[in-house]
Formats: C-alpha cells, sequence, structure tokens
C-alpha cells in the first residue's frame, strides 16, 4: 500500500499553528468551530479555505486539543481585561436615543 502524507498544517518561530497558504491561524478555524459552527458553515465564511484545510485545522486541534484549549482561554482573559480598562464613551441610554434619532432622520 502507498502512503500518501498531505500537510496543511505548519508551525512558525513561535509554535503558533497556520493553515499553509492560507494566511490563517488553526485557532481561528477553532473558534469557530467551538462556536457552534461546522466544516461547511466555516467554509462559507472563509471561501479561500478548503474543507481539507479546514479538516487538517480541526485534526491539529484535536490532536493538540489541551494546549490549544489553553491559548484559547488566555486570549479570552486578556481581552476581557483589555475591555475592563477601557471607558464606554456613551451610556447605553445615549446610544439608544442616537439611534433614535437617526432612524427619526432616515424615516
Amino acid at each position: 500500500m502507498q502512503v500518501i502524507s498531505t500537510t496543511h498544517i505548519e508551525t512558525d518561530e513561535q509554535g503558533v499553528a497556520w493553515i499553509r497558504g492560507a494566511n490563517t491561524k488553526v485557532i481561528e478555524v477553532v473558534r469557530e468551530k467551538l462556536g457552534g459552527w461546522n466544516p461547511e458553515d466555516i467554509h462559507l465564511d472563509h471561501p479561500h479555505l478548503s474543507l481539507a484545510q479546514i479538516y487538517a485545522a480541526l485534526s491539529y486541534y484535536y490532536d493538540n486539543q489541551e494546549a490549544i484549549d489553553v491559548e484559547i482561554a488566555r486570549r479570552e482573559k486578556a481581552a476581557n481585561e483589555m475591555l475592563g480598562k477601557t471607558e464606554s464613551r456613551f451610556s447605553r441610554q445615549e446610544l439608544l436615543d442616537r439611534a433614535k434619532i437617526k432612524d427619526r432622520k432616515l424615516g
């Protein structure tokens, strides 16, 4: 039997996994999958990725799930910390009032 090996995944100097030739990180595909998307939905959102590339990214994830889950959690924590440090420029009510004014102008 002939063994055929295809690899759609490569890692950079920092160990970040990328889909070869697509300028897309594996973690980006994984986050969409964890958000409830199936591979076909991901393909519709990223038409530059083939289904083979998407499945390869998911396969890489399942082979390295613990490390990738830790990185996802780290990124979410960092994003939440950044959000906590920013001040809202407008209150919710001010935004709603602005939307009403805009609707009146358009209507």
